[in-house]
């Protein structure tokens, strides 16, 4: 549930970042960055990101998890 919350918030978050510093070191360095350079994903392609993310993360979670429903409770509480 963490990791859900913590990649709803920052995708988002991050985006504006970006959007908030890649024309900031532009100006730093002189230059004008055209919006080719500054808009790099677009909506879609961030929200597959985020479901990606999530994929990986139940993928990673799966092996673990079946190896603990196989053990007894406390011994798969004290291998935490």
């Amino acid at each position: 549930m963490a990791g859900l919350v913590g990649g709803a918030l920052g995708v988002p978050l991050g985006a504006a970042l970006h959007d908030a510093v890649m024309p900031a070191m532009g100006r730093g360095a002189g230059l004008n960055l055209p919006d080719s350079v500054i808009d790099v994903y677009r909506a879609p392609e961030l929200a597959l990101l985020g479901l990606g993310g999530l994929v990986i993360a139940v993928l990673g979670s799966l092996l673990p998890a079946g190896r603990a429903t196989r053990t007894r409770t406390a011994t798969a509480l004290r291998a935490e």
